[in-house]
């Protein structure tokens, strides 16, 4: 089964709107206000695709029973793996996030990004 979709043409009114918090990511500040549509999902759960938008903030993630693969739409964030130096991340860039990954992100300017979720 394949899904087809453009995540340029999934606007704002399309996404489900919620704040950031656990079990994905722990807020280190202010609320983060997100939206997501999640399009694809496997038949097992352990695959999901879609498109998330998220205001900026900072928040800590850790990727201990999943992976990501993002995408970057729109805007930019700054990630930093923990004991590593902060990458930039904006429109056009790509990076995976693998499975026991943990570090921050700050979403410096409203982030658009396409993702894929994995996990083992």
């Amino acid at each position: 089964m394949s899904v087809t979709f453009q995540p340029s043409e999934l606007f704002a009114g399309d996404l489900d709107k919620s704040l950031l918090g656990p079990p994905l990511a722990e807020v280190l500040g202010d609320e983060i206000p997100t939206r997501i549509a999640v399009p694809f999902t496997s038949d097992d759960s352990r695959i999901l695709s879609g498109v998330w938008e998220a205001d900026p903030g900072l928040s800590r993630w850790e990727f201990l029973e999943r992976g990501e693969a993002i995408h970057v739409l729109e805007g930019r964030m700054v990630v930093t793996q923990d004991g590593a130096g902060p990458i930039t991340l904006e429109a056009g860039t790509a990076a995976v996030f693998p499975i026991g990954w943990q570090g921050t992100w700050e979403i410096q300017e409203r982030i658009r990004k396409f993702f894929v979720i994995f996990s083992a």
